[in-house]
């Protein structure tokens, strides 16, 4: 510590008003001109308010950032409210194409108990007959069902998107979620 301060003193005594030769207010001492001018410079920057100029820009400029703030964080609210929304919507299709999926087994589980009374009386040409009749009949439902589930799914999101959602953003949504119902469908 005591090293520290014995440099501190050599170096300010090294300054170049110490070696300066003659008085020290006078004209012809450079570092008396250069703080005058110093203090002139710091004079003129206050008589032209340049620090109210300056801490008024550091103001707005604060104001500004947190207005683009508010609005982002009212985007993200906005875009959380948008997924939870389609998130809904995606649980209520899956839930109704489930019951969909359910009353066509239950349909398809009537028919087989029909077709299981009728096959005594029925010849095996028949059965063979009614047999390959309702397997087509079932894929034509399941296929039917999935069809009308992607439609709904897709009209669902894309009505989603046009109402809240800029061109940009909505073609770049739409093909993700478009992909991504394909995906989950099959």
């Amino acid at each position: 510590m005591r090293g520290l301060v014995f440099t501190f003193l050599f170096a300010s005594m090294a300054t170049p008003a110490v070696a300066a030769k003659g008085p020290f207010f006078s004209l012809g001492n450079t570092d008396f001109v250069v703080a005058i001018a110093f203090i002139l410079f710091i004079a003129v920057l206050i008589y032209f308010k340049v620090p109210r100029l300056l801490t008024g820009m550091l103001d707005q400029r604060a104001a500004s950032i947190e207005d683009e703030l508010a609005q982002a964080h009212k985007l993200r609210e906005d875009a959380q409210a948008v997924l939870s929304r389609y998130d809904k919507h995606t649980r209520d299709l899956k839930e109704q194409n489930d019951r969909m999926i359910d009353a066509a087994r239950q349909e398809a589980d009537l028919a087989m108990s029909r077709a299981e009374k009728d096959i005594d009386a029925v010849v095996s040409r028949r059965l063979a007959a009614a047999e390959d009749h309702m397997v087509s009949a079932k894929n034509a439902v399941i296929r039917e069902i999935r069809n009308n589930a992607i439609g709904v799914a897709v009209a669902t999101a894309r009505d989603i998107m046009i109402e809240q959602i800029t061109d940009v953003e909505a073609g770049e949504l739409i093909e993700e979620a478009l992909s991504e119902v394909e995906v989950r469908l099959n």
